[in-house]
C-alpha cells in the first residue's frame, strides 16, 4: 500500500488540461514519492522538477527519444501510481516508471545492523532507490555541486536551465508551463566562459562539464554497466572523481552500494549516528562494511534518522565569482 498523503487526492481533470499518454503502475510494496524522487530535485526552484498543489510530481527530462514531461501521482486507497506524460519522450518515460520509482530496487536485500538504522528503516517503508537511466542528467548537476555550497550549485543549475533549456512539453495550465527541459550536450558545450562566470561556476567545473559533454554518448552507456565499470567509465574524464561518480550513479543506476566518498558532511553524520563521534572517509567505510552491497541505502537511512552532529564551524560563505 502507498502511504497516505496529507492533502486531498487529485480529482482527474480538476487541475490538468491537455491529456497526455497514461499508465497506472501497482508497486509490490509501499512507495513514498517524496523519498524516492527527492534526490532528483535540485532545490525548491528546480525548473526540471516541480510538486503540484495536489502533491503530484512533475519531472522534465531529455530522453533518448526527445524531451518529455512526466506527471506522477500516488493513489493510496487504490495502491497505484498514476503516470501521465507529454512530448517526444513520453513513451520512454512511461516505460521506465517502475524503475524510476524503485521497482527494480531489491529492498529485501537490506538487513539493518544498528538500532538507529533499524528504526529509520521501519519508519520509512516507502524508501526506494530511483533509477532514471539518464546519466548526463545526473552527472552535470553533480559537477556543478563540486566543492561549493548547495545553494550555489542549485542557483547555477536553475540559471543554466532557464537560459539554455527548452520549455517542457505539457498542458498550458499546469506546473509544466513553468518548467524547463535540461539542455542537450551541444547546448552545454556552447555556453561561453563569461556566462559561466555570471552563473558563479569556476573554470574547473565548467571545463569538466565541457569534457563530459564531448563524450556524452560514452557517459550514457554507463547506465547499463555494473557499478564498478560505471565508476571507471565516469572517472576516466578528468575532473570527475569518486564523489561525482557516486552522486551520479546513485540516481541514474539506482546503485545501492556506491558511497559518496569525499563528501564534506557525510562521514561526520555516519560516524556520529553509529558511534557518537565524527569520523573521516576511511572510518565511514569501516563503519559501513556490515552493509556492503547496500551501503548507499544505509547512508540514506542514517540521514533520515535525523541524528546529526552539532555544528562546530560557522556556515561556509559562498564565493562570488562574478566579482573576481
Amino acid at each position: 500500500m502507498i502511504p497516505q498523503q496529507s492533502r486531498p487526492p487529485h480529482r482527474s481533470g480538476a487541475a490538468v488540461r491537455g491529456a497526455g499518454r497514461c499508465r497506472r503502475w501497482r508497486p509490490e510494496g509501499p512507495v513514498d514519492l517524496a523519498l524516492v524522487l527527492g534526490p532528483l530535485r535540485r532545490g525548491s526552484g528546480d525548473p526540471a522538477l516541480r510538486i503540484g498543489p495536489d502533491d503530484a510530481y512533475w519531472r522534465a527530462s531529455r530522453t533518448p527519444e526527445g524531451p518529455g514531461t512526466l506527471r506522477l501521482y500516488a493513489r493510496p486507497t487504490e495502491g497505484v501510481v498514476e503516470a501521465e506524460a507529454w512530448g517526444a519522450g513520453a513513451g520512454w518515460l512511461l516505460d521506465r516508471v517502475p524503475a524510476l520509482l524503485g521497482g527494480e530496487d531489491e529492498v529485501t536485500a537490506f538487513v539493518p545492523r544498528h538500532r538507529i538504522v533499524y528504526a529509520a528503516h521501519r519508519r520509512h517503508p516507502g524508501l526506494r532507490l530511483t533509477r532514471t537511466g539518464l546519466v548526463m542528467e545526473a552527472l552535470l548537476p553533480a559537477i556543478l555541486e563540486q566543492r561549493v555550497t548547495t545553494g550555489e550549485a542549485y542557483r547555477a543549475w536553475r540559471l543554466v536551465l532557464t537560459r539554455h533549456g527548452e520549455p517542457a512539453p505539457g498542458p498550458a495550465e499546469s506546473p509544466a508551463a513553468r518548467m524547463r527541459v535540461p539542455p542537450e550536450p551541444r547546448a552545454w558545450a556552447l555556453i561561453p566562459s563569461w556566462e559561466w562566470h555570471r552563473y558563479g561556476v569556476d573554470g574547473h567545473r565548467s571545463s569538466t562539464i565541457l569534457r563530459a559533454v564531448r563524450v556524452a554518448g560514452r557517459m550514457e552507456e554507463a547506465a547499463g554497466m555494473t557499478a564498478q565499470a560505471a565508476v571507471r567509465r565516469l572517472t576516466a574524464v578528468p575532473g570527475i572523481g569518486p564523489w561525482t561518480a557516486a552522486e551520479t550513479l546513485q540516481r541514474s543506476n539506482g546503485a545501492p552500494d556506491v558511497v559518496s566518498v569525499g563528501d564534506l558532511h557525510l562521514p561526520g553524520v555516519v560516524g556520529y549516528a553509529l558511534t557518537g563521534e565524527r569520523t573521516d572517509d576511511a572510518g565511514m567505510l569501516e563503519l559501513l562494511e556490515p552493509y556492503r552491497g547496500q551501503r548507499h541505502r544505509a547512508c540514506r537511512l542514517i540521514l533520515l534518522s535525523g541524528r546529526v552532529p552539532p555544528r562546530r564551524h560557522p556556515r561556509y560563505a559562498p564565493l562570488d565569482y562574478r566579482d573576481m
